[in-house]
């Protein structure tokens, strides 16, 4: 959705996996809605540079297949898809703080770039304690949260206003759209209601 919502303004968008784990029919379905959603096309190892087999804790799947997951590996090829377009979009795998190597967790990925973060709150009980303490997480690897986003991902959740507005009080960043639970989503409509603008203020402040 994020991707989607970029390009509305021709931006040149792309999305980039670091680590996808969990093949599904010979495929990783993240990695290929990334690529769907993405207006430059670029090979599988920019976008993805370690696919794992198992859906499992990315690290215990690396090793599983033998793998080192190496940050000079996500590097060089982030680095590369920024020369490709003007939005990298980074999706990570299973939160914020999970162990990717020996002594490496994937915060550390968004502090290589330092990365702003968008936080996107899966909208289920016990949601406002994981938010929150994901917040501050990321306050503490000294990273700025850019906004958050609402996913309802729970067509049963109660009090889901109610929820979303608890967040609202206790996050200063701004929440930049809420998704509906949808079980089909047509995520190309869906971004309609993320607001990214922020995010070309940006840009245009850095030139």
């Amino acid at each position: 959705m994020l991707l989607h919502a970029l390009s509305k303004n021709h931006n040149k968008v792309v999305g980039m996996k670091p680590i996808a784990a969990g093949k599904e029919n010979g495929k990783w379905l993240d990695v290929e809605l990334l690529r769907t959603a993405g207006s430059v096309q670029v090979t599988d190892e920019l976008l993805n540079p370690y696919a794992l087999e198992q859906a499992i804790a990315p690290h215990i799947a690396a090793q599983s297949q033998g793998i080192e997951i190496d940050m000079s590996t996500i590097e060089n090829a982030f680095h590369a898809l920024g020369e490709l377009a003007d939005y990298v979009i980074v999706e990570g795998a299973g939160g914020f703080m999970v162990p990717v190597n020996a002594t490496q967790d994937t915060s550390d990925i968004a502090r290589l770039f330092d990365l702003p973060v968008i936080l996107v709150v899966g909208m289920r009980l016990g949601c406002i304690n994981h938010a929150l303490l994901t917040v501050q997480a990321i306050r503490s690897a000294g990273l700025q949260l850019f906004g958050w986003v609402a996913n309802c991902i729970d067509p049963e959740m109660r009090a889901v206003k109610e929820n979303i507005a608890a967040l609202r009080f206790r996050i200063e960043q701004p929440l930049l759209g809420t998704v509906p639970y949808d079980s089909a989503p047509d995520f190309q409509a869906l971004s309609r209601l993320i607001d990214l603008s922020g995010l070309d203020s940006r840009r245009r402040d850095s030139r």
